[in-house]
């Protein structure tokens, strides 16, 4: 059977799930892209690539000799390129999140159909170790019937919303940061097997870094009612000061309740100290030392960063290709993962209503 080839789209997250493609049984890299000469030469060398194989144009690279496009591009992007890549006959896995309007992430769901190709988002999130052993505690029961959850993700990357040596506003300075919901909503709504119906949010004022745009809201709170009558509270900020970020989840069910810890985040530390109280079974509440990493992974699965969770998710891809099956987080289940926060954000600017969520099949 021969390999799959893989052609990355933006040098940076392209080259760290490029690693992984690389790593993998099934896969090559037969093509890369990126805008900028500089990066797209050093992501060349890095990946040993001829000079033919790397494109500055997309709409050169799109029409290359590949079977799957990574999307490591902006996200206002990544509707247009997964679109075009699905049309050239390429399956696509994109980074997070889907697209930013409604409209574009029914768009990809109606091209998926039409070209058969397969989709899936790249929330990596999904796939940390912790989340996964969730996973088997809520197939298992432990946790009864889950009826609330809570996802906090704060991290600044106020050098990410103006060029700190330039000035000049970046993409991100007009993503409001309610916008960037997939961290929060992606493991929660996989763990629950839900989606949303309802939003409503609250968060519109700029006080910490002016002049740059809503990418520089102070904060945005959501508030989520699912299908199968949950409620998750979503927290979401780019520039409140905070070391280390916080990539937060509390779960709560009617026989039990799991968290983990507020003092450790991915980038800063394999371990996150949180608790599981499961009724019957515990006094009090367990502390429990969550870790990001799968510890018996192999040794390759932690090169494309983010512990092992990307190693994980491109497994399931192209299983998913080579099966012939839904990739776990399909065309589908990121619309569902990302138009809530595109509709939370226009419920904080409407004056924090509740505005019904559509879904898309």
């Amino acid at each position: 059977m021969r390999k799959l080839k893989v052609g990355l789209v933006g040098a940076g997250r392209g080259t760290g799930y490029g690693s992984q493609f690389r790593n993998h049984t099934r896969t090559e890299i037969s093509a890369i892209c990126d805008i900028n000469p500089e990066s797209l030469e050093k992501m060349r060398v890095t990946f040993g690539l001829k000079k033919s194989q790397a494109f500055e144009n997309y709409d050169d690279f799109v029409k290359a000799d590949i079977d799957i496009i990574f999307l490591g591009t902006p996200m206002p992007f990544h509707a247009e390129q997964a679109i075009k890549a699905l049309e050239n006959d390429k399956h696509v896995l994109s980074e997070v999140t889907m697209a930013t309007t409604v409209k574009d992430c029914e768009n990809i769901i109606r091209t998926v159909k039409k070209t058969g190709k397969k989709y899936m988002m790249a929330e990596n999130y999904f796939y940390f170790h912790f989340i996964q052993e969730w996973k088997r505690i809520i197939e298992e029961e432990k946790l009864g019937r889950i009826f609330y959850a809570e996802s906090e993700y704060v991290h600044e990357i106020r050098n990410l919303l103006r060029d700190p040596k330039t000035g000049k506003l970046l993409w991100r300075s007009s993503r409001p940061p309610i916008y960037y919901c997939s961290h929060c909503l992606g493991p929660l709504l996989m763990l629950l097997d839900d989606r949303v119906i309802k939003a409503t949010a609250s968060g519109k004022a700029i006080s910490m870094v002016k002049e740059v745009g809503i990418g520089a809201i102070d904060m945005q709170v959501g508030i989520f009612e699912t299908q199968k009558g949950a409620t998750i509270k979503m927290l979401r900020s780019q520039v409140v000061p905070r070391e280390p970020p916080l990539v937060y989840y509390s779960i709560y069910g009617t026989k039990g309740c799991v968290e983990n810890g507020r003092w450790a985040h991915p980038y800063s530390s394999d371990i996150t100290t949180g608790i599981l109280y499961i009724e019957g079974e515990d006094k009090v509440a367990r502390k429990v030392d969550w870790t990001y990493s799968d510890p018996k992974a192999p040794g390759e699965a932690r090169k494309g960063g983010h512990g092992t969770s990307e190693y994980y998710l491109v497994k399931d891809f192209i299983d998913a290709i080579d099966n012939d099956t839904k990739p776990p987080i399909d065309a589908v289940r990121a619309a569902d993962i990302t138009i809530p926060g595109l509709i939370a954000h226009e419920s904080a600017m409407k004056g924090n209503i509740w505005l019904d969520v559509p879904h898309f099949e």
